[in-house]
């Protein structure tokens, strides 16, 4: 049985011509996730850093003028996802008791929320804190000419998934691999779904990304963004971990 997704948020009249923003994430906990840079600082501060990426992604969900739902990994998270925006619809990205990989997971939440309305849908993460507006602008309005827009990441993978059509069966693709990108676009290709390629982005898997991200992130005024800045210059570049960006 889905979790059922709450409707009392969702005026369907007022944002009809936007877009459902779909946040997948896990509730950062300490020795889980981004374990290549906890190899270089200790597992309390990558869990700091963990949750500063994630308020930026939380950040963007405040920041989207359409709706916008929360899909977390875990039934016991349900509560927590909707401290984080409460304005958000909450689901789980599978059923109770089921688990799957992030295929599985795409395509249980994109057939919940069609079911439930939705036609539109953008999905992030929580590990690309370099997309601006202009990047969520761009797939929102190239998913008006578009079935399937992707922003591809350097390490291969994607950072924006947007459709306009249902997901094909996904669930074999090679998930967290250099390939998935292209194993995604041949994928919805052979359905004779329209792909387009929009501006790329980077995860924050390793060091090296966040040297870039530094860099990127200089004169960024959005709050979440401003204190992710400060946390990675003292945990990285203060420390001597990283050489200046």
């Amino acid at each position: 049985m889905p979790y059922q997704l709450p409707t009392s948020n969702y005026d369907g009249t007022a944002n009809k011509q936007w877009p459902t923003l779909v946040l997948f994430c896990k509730r950062p906990k300490l020795h889980q996730g981004k374990q290549r840079i906890a190899e270089t600082i200790s597992a309390e501060k990558t869990l700091i850093v963990a949750k500063a990426l994630l308020a930026c992604a939380i950040e963007d969900s405040h920041a989207w003028r359409g709706p916008v739902v929360i899909a977390c990994s875990h039934d016991e998270d349900v509560e927590w996802a909707q401290s984080l925006n409460e304005n958000a619809q909450v689901m789980t990205q599978l059923p109770s008791g089921m688990s799957g990989n992030l295929g599985q997971r795409l395509n249980y939440v994109d057939h919940v929320l069609r079911v439930f309305g939705h036609e539109k849908i953008i999905t992030i993460g929580t590990d690309a804190p370099m997309l601006t507006a202009q990047h969520f602008s761009e797939a929102a309005r190239e998913l008006n000419k578009h079935d399937i827009v992707l922003s591809h990441a350097d390490d291969g993978g994607v950072v924006i998934m947007a459709n306009a059509h249902p997901w094909p069966n996904i669930i074999d693709l090679p998930w967290s691999t250099e390939s998935l990108s292209q194993a995604l676009s041949q994928s919805c290709s052979e359905q004779e779904l329209d792909v387009h390629y929009m501006t790329p982005g980077y995860d924050i898997d390793y060091v090296a990304d966040i040297k870039k991200l530094i860099k990127d992130l200089k004169g960024d005024e959005r709050p979440a963004r401003k204190k992710l800045l400060s946390i990675l210059n003292e945990m990285f570049i203060s420390s001597g971990v990283i050489s200046h960006a």
